[in-house]
């Protein structure tokens, strides 16, 4: 199974069989650098030219022998499996870490990597790699989500960009005919990869500061109401070819807006040319914002390893040091941004057009899921958000249910902290 860079925005995204890790940890061959020998993992990504990358990248630190091990399967249970022994990596690429990881000390604390440059990574991505004030993971690239449109099939209906989320419920029906839909959220009506997104356009978060349940209130209900209002319009377009992620119903004219990710723009301007434009999500009622889910995997150092303070330079000097290698990783074989502010201004890649639009919104309206937001939470919700869009459930009732849950499972986090 190849995994793209995107997956870990799916927030839904299904987990595999767990993978045998192995005793192979890949310290004993590769690298060519003098110094203790480090072993590295990353997941299988399906970027062509990713690989060979990293594999440059680290045979070209001389302070310590690097071996990179490309890991296919399911990456992170695979990694959660390997931090327990001491067959797993010294550094590895990380969904998070987890906060299950970091409670345990399974991860080293990164916080002195950051010195004189903190303000210079994307605070929306940095957030869910800091808990208790420390830093454990450093943030390689962003991928985020945005509402792609068509600007003739607008312009032929007679509809502007929406810019709330009223105004795209109406925008999503009056875009639908007979051959063309007016909205693509997924092949489940957005359940799977809208997430707390909705709640963030209205204002609200899913965690608060102080590690409570933030959408316990009615705004919340308002807008995933809306969101039902999609697909009992019958605005959706459900049972494409390919799911949300994969722009080809948009380019194909399934749909006047679809709901994808940065990764997809240069196939979308490759077949569209400037018959586009990007739109975060529509903010909602007096008090939301535009809503952009941001995600980014992290570097970081296991506490298993017997290199930890080699292990700590080496990511300093590729994910920190290393701007060019940084800039090369987002952009030469996908299309992501960096995770450093200063690069993603100055990338040429993402300095016009759509791209740039892309990184502004990012930079002003980014989110991510918060560290705090664990995987019962997030079960809980999407099934009641499942259930609220395709099954018409009412919102107020299934959100209750949710808050008493999350609230629980914060609850119980809190105190194995």
């Amino acid at each position: 199974m190849t995994i793209s860079r995107r997956g870990l925005l799916g927030a839904s995204a299904a987990l595999g069989l767990l993978s045998a890790c192995g005793s192979n940890t890949g310290r004993d061959d590769g690298g060519s650098g003098d110094g203790p020998k480090l072993s590295q993992w990353y997941h299988q990504y399906g970027e062509q030219g990713t690989e060979q990358a990293v594999k440059k990248y680290a045979a070209a630190y001389k302070k310590a022998n690097v071996t990179v091990q490309w890991r296919p399967g399911n990456y992170d249970e695979q990694t959660a499996a390997a931090l327990l022994t001491d067959s797993g990596p010294d550094v590895f690429e990380a969904n998070g870490p987890s906060l299950d990881q970091i409670q345990g000390k399974q991860v080293a604390d990164l916080t002195e990597l950051f010195d004189g440059v903190k303000d210079d990574f994307n605070p929306a991505v940095l957030a869910p790699k800091t808990y208790d004030g420390r830093i454990w993971g450093i943030p390689q690239v962003i991928d985020m989500q945005m509402l792609y449109y068509r600007k003739s099939l607008l312009a032929d209906a007679g509809v502007q960009p929406p810019k709330t989320l009223d105004e795209l419920v109406d925008a999503a029906k009056k875009l639908t005919t007979k051959k063309t839909k007016g909205l693509f959220l997924g092949n489940d009506g957005g359940a799977g990869v809208l997430g707390g997104t909705p709640l963030h356009a209205a204002g609200l978060e899913l965690v608060t500061a102080d590690g409570k349940v933030g959408f316990d209130d009615p705004a919340a209900a308002r807008a995933l109401g809306k969101i039902h209002q999609l697909y009992a319009d019958k605005s959706l377009l459900l049972g494409a070819p390919a799911d949300w992620s994969d722009p080809s119903a948009f380019v194909q004219g399934l749909t006047a807006m679809q709901w994808s990710g940065l990764w997809a723009l240069p196939t979308v301007q490759k077949e569209l040319g400037d018959d586009f434009g990007v739109l975060p999500f529509p903010k909602d009622g007096a008090a939301g914002k535009p809503s952009v889910p941001v995600g980014a995997y992290a570097a970081a150092v296991s506490t298993r390893s017997k290199h930890q303070q080699a292990g700590k330079d080496f990511l300093k000097w590729l994910w920190i040091d290393s701007t060019e290698r940084q800039e090369d990783f987002a952009l030469a074989y996908g299309f992501h941004i960096p995770a450093r502010i200063s690069l993603a201004k100055k990338a040429e890649k993402l300095r016009k057009g759509a791209a740039a639009d892309a990184v502004r919104y990012t930079t002003e309206y980014g989110h991510a899921e918060p560290l705090l937001w664990t995987p019962a939470s997030r079960s809980a919700y999407q099934d009641a958000l499942s259930r609220i869009i395709k099954d018409g459930a009412n919102p107020d009732d299934e959100l209750k249910k949710v808050v008493r849950k999350v609230s629980a499972e914060l609850g119980r986090v809190k105190k194995t902290s």
